[in-house]
């Protein structure tokens, strides 16, 4: 993992931390790796907690915030995290959501739609939403989790998609809205990542996105180096246009 970014002195809260070896998980480490203050979030208590304890444990300064992130009081409560352990907040990554609703239009519940929008799209909106004044304060930055998926649609994963369109259009509407308070908002839209869960599902031959690759990017988007760029929905592919 690279840790040639510099977060010396920065707070970062980051969402779907808890799944050992996962996004979230790998995000969060790395941004610590780099000098950051880490606020974990994740609906389960248990994992983030352990995932917190393992990064003190390495010498990055972390604590845990438990919840469900579609409730707008658990973003709050993270960022009332970020403040009180660290003083401040510096940016956010909305790595929290996934694909959980694949199927054909006509075999996805209702409720399988609302719960993908909520994961994915209403996650990241009350995440941001809670942030604003801190990042403010600081001249902060927002990444978001878009996904190819938004501009190279597949078959029987229209809510997925959806969802992920929402998240691109959002971070674009933010980005304008926020510029003027200094708040910067952009997102990554990733192909199929390298994780375990992913290997043990699609097999070692699928198309990856190397974990570094993506790290690189969220740091780049998250920290001084991309000072000039909002609204920007960023692809990391691995090749693949």
């Amino acid at each position: 993992m690279s840790t040639r970014w510099d977060f010396s002195g920065k707070t970062v809260l980051v969402t779907g931390v808890g799944r050992a070896g996962q996004i979230g998980h790998a995000v969060a480490q790395v941004l610590g790796q780099a000098g950051a203050n880490i606020v974990a979030v994740d609906r389960n208590a248990v994992a983030v907690s352990d995932r917190a304890k393992e990064f003190t444990a390495a010498g990055i300064p972390a604590k845990p915030a438990a919840g469900d992130l579609t409730e707008p009081d658990v973003a709050a409560l993270a960022v009332e995290t970020a403040i009180k352990n660290f003083g401040g907040l510096h940016a956010v990554v909305n790595v929290a959501g996934g694909l959980t609703t694949y199927g054909a239009v006509d075999s996805v519940s209702p409720a399988g739609f609302d719960r993908e929008i909520a994961i994915n799209l209403k996650t990241a909106y009350l995440m941001s939403q809670a942030a604003v004044e801190a990042l403010a304060k600081t001249q902060g930055a927002i990444v978001n989790f878009a996904s190819v998926a938004y501009y190279r649609p597949q078959g029987q994963m229209a809510v997925y998609s959806a969802a992920k369109a929402g998240v691109a259009a959002m971070t674009q509407s933010l980005a304008v809205e926020l510029w003027p308070r200094g708040i910067r908002v952009n997102a990554i839209a990733p192909g199929m990542v390298r994780t375990p869960e992913n290997v043990a599902q699609a097999g070692e031959q699928a198309h990856y996105v190397e974990m570094p690759q993506l790290l690189d990017a969220v740091c780049f988007l998250a920290g001084p180096a991309s000072a000039g760029i909002t609204g920007h929905i960023l692809p990391v592919t691995n090749g693949i246009p």
